[in-house]
């Protein structure tokens, strides 16, 4: 009898029969599996298939044909069978391998007895190989008539139910397997990643950039304001910390002569998580000697906005219900320029600590308790706090204060500035960019500032890096840096409104 919420008023019940029919169909197909290896057709003792077509290349190529059309071409292909119609003596299935779908058409006279009473027993998820010609069928479908099919791997799980599919998010986060077989479209947004990264390393190649690696593990955790993990050398005897950033390495190469440099990685910061951050993530950071934050705005704007149009054929993408306009061109604008432009609070006319204060305080915004009661402190939280939400389109804030900058260059025009900006597209930083410090007396007095506020109880400054120092101190050119979040990027290429959607394995906590 057919069971739903109508007719069985305890849900419980409900939920007790299905779980037996799913256990029921598993042990089916462990039977299955055990009659085939008795029989001396174990399917996992197969090493190759001699796949030599695609679906989406086969459709594509043979799309002339009119319907009933036959072709003389032989194709071998490899997939997972996706559904299975049996009707007697022939059969319809779809088998679907890395580009796509194609279905197969399978006769019992024609891949004989044995195998068709075979064929028949395989079920929807299973790994086959085949063997056939390529045709279209009296209803306009290009199929392929199966000269041979194979099991090549045992689906042991029965795939989520066809029509609800995988729609649950958690599940498909921890079961991205799963997700990738029952949305074709997760695909594409991973092929989208792909393209990007591959798209910035061409960009940056051209331009002499070389390509690094550095470490992960690290004595000092340094290169960002931000909480590490600590993991345990053995052999050492010494706690490590993962790695923050990959700034600092990458700046003591600026020293060493390598002026042009960048490294795509993955970064460890024990933080919370939402929607726009996991505790890893992966970034790029670029530095070229000769050159200052605004070189690196122009590369941050030729990459991405070079990406969308190779990628996505346009400049125009909708992010977060808002339609974004890439169009190089982007705006830029001060730090003071965008807070009285969205507060109505002009820093530029104040130049008092205590007033500046007081002006924050009177649109509503507190400082942090550990932060120093500073001009700059009261500009970069109104900033923080009121105008980083407004911002919707491209727009690069310039000319960070120095509270908040303990890597960048003092604006030689105002010294409570740096010459550092940051990009935002649609309420989210998406890159971060300085014209690097590189005088070691100012640095060390920086990180000293930095010690102080972690003694106040500020757990995500910066450490004392006395090798970084010491790097310095031989001499690093005038250097242009920047640091651009992968992950975000992606987001508003595929109009992804959470960072886990971007990630093939987000981090999770643990079930039980």
């Amino acid at each position: 009898m057919e069971l739903n919420e109508n007719k069985n008023p305890n849900p419980q019940q409900d939920q007790e029969l299905s779980e037996k029919a799913y256990n029921e169909l598993v042990a089916v197909r462990r039977d299955k599996l055990k009659a085939l290896q008795e029989a001396g057709n174990d399917p996992f003792q197969k090493t190759k298939y001699p796949q030599d077509a695609f679906a989406a290349d086969i459709k594509k190529e043979y799309d002339h044909l009119a319907a009933e059309e036959e072709t003389d071409r032989t194709v071998c292909m490899a997939g997972r069978m996706m559904s299975k119609r049996v009707m007697g003596k022939a059969s319809f299935a779809d088998l679907r391998d890395a580009s796509g779908n194609i279905q197969l058409y399978v006769r019992r006279d024609v891949i004989g007895e044995e195998e068709y009473a075979g064929f028949k027993k395989f079920d929807i998820g299973d790994v086959i190989g085949i063997k056939g010609q390529v045709f279209r069928t009296k209803m306009g479908e290009i199929s392929i008539r199966c000269t041979e099919v194979v099991l090549l791997a045992k689906s042991l799980l029965p795939l989520p139910e066809k029509f609800h599919g995988l729609k649950d998010q958690e599940l498909r986060y921890r079961q991205r397997y799963v997700d990738l077989i029952m949305n074709p479209e997760v695909r594409r947004t991973f092929e989208i990643r792909s393209r990007f990264i591959r798209f910035m390393r061409s960009y940056l190649d051209q331009r002499n950039y070389m390509e690094v690696e550095t470490p992960v593990l690290n004595t000092i955790a340094g290169g960002a304001a931000a909480r590490p993990f600590i993991t345990h050398h053995n052999t050492l005897d010494l706690d490590m910390y993962m790695r923050i950033a990959t700034e600092l390495p990458l700046k003591r190469l600026i020293v060493g002569g390598i002026d042009r440099v960048y490294e795509i990685g993955r970064i460890f910061r024990n933080e919370g998580m939402d929607p726009k951050h996991n505790p890893e993530f992966t970034t790029v950071e670029l530095y070229q000697a000769y050159a200052d934050f605004h070189d690196m705005m122009d590369i941050a704007e030729g990459i991405l906005s070079g990406a969308a149009r190779e990628i996505l054929g346009s400049y125009q993408v909708k992010w977060q219900g808002e339609d974004i306009d890439l169009t190089p061109g982007w705006r830029r604008l001060t730090m003071v320029e965008a807070v009285k432009e969205y507060t109505g609070v002009d820093f530029g006319a104040i130049t008092d600590d205590a007033e500046a204060v007081a002006a924050a305080k009177a649109i509503g915004v507190e400082l942090a308790d550990t932060a120093d009661k500073s001009w700059g402190n009261a500009l970069y939280a109104c900033f923080d706090q009121k105008v980083e939400e407004q911002l919707i389109q491209p727009t690069f804030i310039t000319m960070y204060p120095v509270e908040v900058s303990p890597l960048t260059k003092r604006s030689p025009e105002d010294p409570r500035l740096t010459e550092r900006f940051e990009l935002f597209i649609c309420h989210s930083e998406l890159a971060n960019a300085y014209s690097e410090l590189n005088d070691p007396i100012d640095q060390r007095a920086r990180f000293e500032k930095q010690l102080e506020l972690r003694d106040r109880g500020d757990d995500e400054t910066e450490m004392m890096d006395e090798d970084f120092l010491t790097a310095l101190e031989y001499g690093m050119p005038p250097t242009g840096g920047m640091g651009m979040g992968i992950d975000r990027c992606v987001m508003m290429l595929t109009g992804s409104d959470t960072i886990r959607e971007v990630i093939l394995f987000p981090t999770m906590k643990p079930l039980d």
